[in-house]
């Protein structure tokens, strides 16, 4: 029996620092959903938390047209079919992916939806981590970007999250020595002695920058989630040819005016390079990606780890929660009482 009502967040207000009570509105509205022509109504059962998100309500030029006040909050979600209009390519059951936002149910186009069948060893949970867009992410933006080396000295800053854990054991399996950079004891222990990284190091620690200049010295290639005082340290740090991949920056994502880097000209006088990148330039080549991750998985080689909140109405505490370190692995919020089997 379909409910009667149904809970949906929506953007409120631009903030001009960190999120906010305020920043975004929860909204309980009649159930009166009902697909048309190749459309499908899905229930959501888990939420992506990304740190993008933070961007998405900037009402600035980016990569994708900001959100909206009063629309509901973009997000990726993993979802069930609950019913499909005429035409319609699914069937109800299907467990499909998407853009459907902050929101229990909706309706949504065939094209806005893609089905997921996991293969043996792998959970419909892993479609938000390692075989959705954070773990395509590490994929693309270590192998095809930053064109890692066996040998090299490979450096992954906010290493406990979803995209830089997947980019240390990424870097491992192609014979890079790693060194990974995470914001507590307990990431550090878990990146060394379950991901297998050669050395963590705490930036929280008064010794950090002391410590790095003894154990690593100077990079090939740094894998950048971080941005602010982190990479204009690690300017000072690079090998001769050196690389540096910006995959994000959550450290200046609250910040309206960046204070900008000082250590840039070491890239002239070590001929390096540093570059940003977007995942989806690489859409044609997610099956390849998907099939070597997967495979990964399935022999056991790839660890990932999932930090689920429970209950639609906390994924604004949820993508608060990143910008203070609070998790480990990747950051979803589960919607349903549909449980992954990890």
């Amino acid at each position: 029996m379909s409910p009667t009502h149904y809970t949906r967040i929506t953007l409120a207000e631009r903030p001009e620092g960190s999120i906010t009570p305020t920043t975004f509105k929860r909204e309980v509205v009649p159930f009166d959903l009902k697909p048309g022509p190749s459309q499908i109504l899905v229930r959501a059962h888990y939420i992506s938390i990304d740190p993008a998100m933070r961007g998405w309500i900037k009402d600035t030029r980016n990569y994708m047209r900001p959100v909206q006040i009063g629309e509901v909050m973009r997000a990726a979600v993993l979802a069930e079919v609950l019913e499909t209009g005429p035409g319609s390519k699914f069937r109800k059951g299907d467990i499909v992916s998407g853009v459907f936002g902050w929101t229990e149910y909706g309706v949504f186009d065939d094209e806005a939806a893609e089905e997921i069948r996991p293969l043996p060893g792998v959970d419909i949970l892993d479609y938000l981590g390692p075989l959705g867009i954070t773990g395509l992410t590490a994929y693309f933006g270590l192998l095809d970007v930053g064109k890692v080396k066996a040998g090299e000295t490979l450096v992954v800053s906010g290493a406990a999250g979803a995209t830089g854990s997947i980019v240390c054991q990424i870097g491992k399996k192609k014979g890079a020595k790693v060194y990974a950079i995470a914001g507590s004891p307990e990431k550090c222990a878990w990146l060394e002695q379950e991901l297998g990284v050669d050395k963590a190091f705490n930036y929280k620690s008064p010794t950090f920058f002391e410590d790095f200049r003894k154990t690593v010295g100077y990079l090939d290639l740094f894998f950048d989630n971080v941005g602010g005082d982190i990479l204009n340290f690690m300017l000072t740090r690079l090998n001769p040819r050196a690389r540096i991949i910006l995959c994000g920056a959550i450290s200046d994502y609250n910040n309206s005016k960046p204070k900008g880097l000082s250590s840039y000209t070491n890239l002239i006088a070590q001929r390096a390079r540093i570059e940003g990148f977007l995942v989806f330039d690489y859409v044609d080549r997610y099956p390849e990606a998907r099939r070597d991750l997967a495979a990964w998985l399935q022999d056991g080689s790839l660890k990932r780890r999932f930090h689920i909140v429970k209950g639609l109405e906390n994924a604004p505490e949820a993508l608060s929660m990143l910008f203070r370190g609070a998790n480990t692995g990747k950051m979803v919020v589960q919607v349903s009482d549909v449980r992954a089997k990890l």
